[in-house]
């Protein structure tokens, strides 16, 4: 499977280029606010959203791999000023 990554800060147009680029792939596009917009009504930005989001992007890359799509195109903030983690994109 064809995996992009677009990160960057917030507001950038992470989007919109992820758009233009599935306009001239076969590329499905998979932007982060797919599952924020899910979650933060019902939850607010707490730490069982963000435990529900990585969770849920994860396994819906892996269902993608497995499905035999062409790929994605993912979007996610990487806020470089925060401290280091061990995740990487919420995974």
């Amino acid at each position: 499977m064809n995996f992009i990554l677009l990160f960057g800060p917030q507001a950038v147009g992470k989007m919109t280029v992820g758009k233009e680029l599935a306009k001239i792939t076969d590329l499905k596009l998979f932007h982060n606010h797919m599952t924020i917009d899910l979650l933060v009504p019902l939850f607010g930005f707490t730490p069982e959203m963000w435990r529900l989001c990585h969770m849920f992007r994860k396994e819906i890359i892996k269902s993608a791999a497995a499905s035999g799509m062409n790929g994605i195109i993912f979007t996610t903030v990487w806020a470089f000023s925060e401290p280091p983690t061990t995740k990487v994109a919420g995974f």
